[in-house]
């Protein structure tokens, strides 16, 4: 199980002014317009979704092009500070 508090919150903090600087990008717009969530892959408007770290803050993620993706809330909200691949895992045990 995840415990908090392995990525220092100066870190972090830096993480998240980066992730507001790509939300303002035109690529993040693009990304946006599109209206898909990367996980359900179900079409929404572009003003309820939401950007996502595929691997968290948390977890030593970066906000970057290459680990930021546009999903819905309650994909968002599923995936908590999960990693795809710990994702994967809890998928099977069901």
């Amino acid at each position: 199980m995840f415990v908090e508090g392995f990525i220092d919150q100066k870190s972090i903090s830096k993480e998240k002014l980066k992730a507001r600087e790509l939300k303002a990008s035109q690529w993040w717009k693009q990304k946006l317009a599109q209206g898909t969530c990367h996980y359900c892959e179900q079409k929404f408007l572009p003003a309820t979704l939401t950007m996502d770290h595929v691997v968290p803050l948390s977890r030593g993620g970066k906000s970057s092009k290459n680990n930021t993706v546009v999903c819905c809330k309650e994909c968002n909200n599923k995936k908590k500070y999960y990693t795809p691949s710990e994702l994967i895992m809890m998928g099977s045990k069901s």
